[in-house]
């Protein structure tokens, strides 16, 4: 009752943006019967309570111009709008939110979450406990127990113009002495730990971070136990893949890690090789223009070389005293195009044939003029292993296009994120002939994202198939900062978040320069972009630059994405002004996903400016409800997703 006698208190909701009805005889009128185009903060607030105040009346915000039956909105680029924001919820579903994110305000709730919501349980019983957390924190940023569950959701969210990406957000609750201890058994051959000469430390485990969850708030882990758990993730997935298909008309993704699918070891291994690689080919190419007393080339980056067959002999014979017999066998598995030299390892093998890891990547040494294996040995039982994960992930793939939906490869650690990249590149090569149904994810706050991303850009041009990219700031800062300091390699992340900011809004723009640029010769679409990020400058950026090149939210080149239960004052708004909108939708038993609900609730707690701007819109648009006699609203939307 305390609540509903504050908010009769009309004169101080003004500073929530809410007009009071008994000192204005009226609402704001309309200009025309549409909202105004605005983009300065104090412009949006008139236009969220414009906006507000005729939804109530019956009105209707619908842009000039739209035909009936497609419904846009106009955007409040200051995101501003509580009533475009919340329009989807129910006045409980705000007051819950508005709960929710006052809980996560506070430091002792946030640091003991997991052990109080253990003690609760214990003392309410299963069925008290599931309906509290089904009313607070789990239906709050969880959609659902499974695929059929959360179609509810799915389909209010369409009706506001708003598409899922599925992710089923069960994980084990390990102690950390079971994490590390899964983490250092699956990390290391059975042939032992070699470190040859050449060994990078990164890509080694360590048991001071084989928790793969230290210092990670925002990104689900997976810790190997046997092939058959493997397999029990592969399914799940194709189910996840299946309830896209079926409960959002094709429209949504599903999202996959890599590590859920294999042992870790082997994406060690992997990574390994491939930062070897380059490391290879920058001395190849430095000892090479020193002989010829040139520049020497850009550090390793193989594809951006534009080396021929001849001029790549030529390179190994000025600094290899090989016999013609090595050097042309190792030649004839790289793989050239018109403009030279792609990959010096047969990649493609590694998803369509049965090729041994072990005797595949050797190179001619620049030093001993010996082949040296740059993969360290692994045992048949491993092999035999490489291959069930990549089965996997091409199980995956093939259930993806023969369902005609689209599949997200999250990024993870960068010991990992090499192998993880250079596979899903593969499978996109394989599968993306025909639209982009397999996605990577980039991490922006690492320093070489950029360099990344355009690799991979030349590679999709080049080897002619659709690239798709989700970019995001990244998850794991932190662990990889203190990671990097104890085993003594380079700090791979950007040094500050005005660095990050900096690199991601560079990439993007990189993005949308070949974007504009395949327009203009006729190829619309052969690259897709998601901007899945919760800063609203980041945001403004992709808008602002989207209108600069001259990109339409109906190209369909780029889509927005955020997590369900934040940020919606940014998602909605977007879905219902005719641009490409995604939730990332969690969903899982509720005992399964706690572990999931604990890394959100302290998630919140480290944005607390994004927490405050939440919910100052939640009260203003509750109070405006109260205000108007709508505590009983119903959300009904009439909005079609791009």
């Amino acid at each position: 009752m305390a609540f509903l006698r504050l908010a009769s208190r009309w004169p101080a909701l003004s500073k929530f943006g809410v007009a009071n009805p008994s000192l204005h005889g009226k609402s704001p009128p309309l200009r025309n019967g549409f909202l105004p185009l605005t983009t300065s903060s104090a412009v949006g607030k008139s236009a969220s309570a414009a906006a507000t105040t005729e939804a109530f009346r019956g009105g209707s915000s619908q842009a000039v111009g739209h035909a009936p039956g497609q419904r846009k909105d106009v955007l409040d680029s200051s995101f501003d709008d509580a009533h475009a924001a919340y329009k989807s919820k129910t006045t409980w579903e705000i007051l819950r939110a508005y709960i929710v994110y006052t809980l996560c305000s506070s430091s002792y709730l946030v640091e003991n979450n997991m052990k109080l919501m253990k003690i609760m349980k214990a003392v309410m019983g299963e069925k008290m406990f599931t309906a509290l957390m089904k009313g607070t924190f789990y239906g709050h940023f969880v959609a659902g127990e499974d695929q059929e569950r959360i179609r509810p959701t799915l389909e209010r969210l369409r009706s506001f113009g708003v598409k899922p990406i599925l992710d089923y957000s069960v994980e084990e609750d390990l102690s950390q002495e079971e994490a590390e201890k899964r983490e250092v058994e699956s990390s290391v051959s059975e042939l032992g730990d070699e470190k040859v000469q050449g060994t990078m430390p990164q890509f080694h485990v360590d048991k001071t971070f084989a928790d793969r969850r230290y210092k990670v708030s925002s990104a689900r882990t997976y810790f190997y136990l046997n092939e058959a758990t493997c397999e029990r993730n592969l399914e799940i997935f194709q189910q996840s893949l299946q309830a896209v298909a079926g409960a959002t008309y094709g429209t949504g993704l599903a999202a996959v890690k890599l590590t859920a699918l294999g042992r870790p070891q082997l994406l060690l291994q992997l990574s390994e090789v491939i930062m070897r690689t380059r490391q290879y080919m920058a001395e190849i190419t430095a000892k090479t223009a020193q002989a010829n007393r040139s520049s020497p080339e850009d550090k390793g980056n193989i594809i951006g070389k534009h080396i021929s067959p001849e001029q790549l002999h030529q390179k190994l014979q000025q600094t290899c005293k090989l016999s013609e017999a090595p050097v042309k066998k190792f030649l004839q598995n790289v793989t050239f195009d018109q403009e030279g030299l792609i990959h010096l390892f047969p990649w493609s093998g590694i998803i369509d044939e049965n090729l041994e890891l072990s005797e595949t990547f050797l190179v001619p040494d620049i030093k001993s003029g010996k082949m040296v294996r740059l993969l360290t040995q692994l045992s048949s039982k491993e092999e035999e292993m490489f291959r069930n994960m990549i089965r996997r992930i091409n199980v995956l793939a093939q259930t993806a296009e023969d369902l005609d939906v689209r599949m997200m490869v999250d990024a993870e650690q960068t010991y990992f994120q090499p192998a993880i990249s250079r596979i899903t590149l593969e499978f996109m090569r394989k599968y993306n002939s025909k639209k982009a149904l397999i996605f990577n994810t980039y991490q922006c706050y690492l320093k070489d994202t950029f360099n990344e991303v355009v690799t991979d850009l030349e590679q999709a041009k080049r080897q002619n198939f659709y690239f798709g990219a989700k970019l995001v700031r990244g998850a794991y800062l932190e662990q990889e900062r203190a990671r990097a300091a104890a085993l003594g390699y380079n700090d791979p992340t950007c040094p500050s978040f005005e660095a990050t900011s900096e690199s991601y809004h560079t990439t993007l723009t990189e993005c949308l320069r070949r974007i504009k640029d395949l327009k203009s010769k006729g190829k619309p679409n052969m690259i897709g972009i998601m901007v899945a990020s919760h800063n609203e400058d980041t945001v403004r950026y992709a808008i602002e630059k989207m209108k600069e090149i001259g990109i339409s939210p109906e190209d369909k080149v780029l889509c927005f994405g955020q997590l369900l239960g934040m940020c919606d004052y940014i998602t909605f708004p977007l879905g219902q002004s005719g641009y490409s909108a995604y939730k990332y939708i969690p969903y899982g038993p509720v005992n399964e996903v706690l572990p999931y609900l604990s890394r959100r609730a302290q998630e919140n707690k480290g944005i607390l400016k994004k927490i405050k701007k939440e919910k100052k819109l939640l009260l203003r648009e509750l109070f405006f409800r109260i205000s108007r006699g709508k505590f009983l609203y119903t959300p009904k939307g009439d909005y079609t997703p791009i």
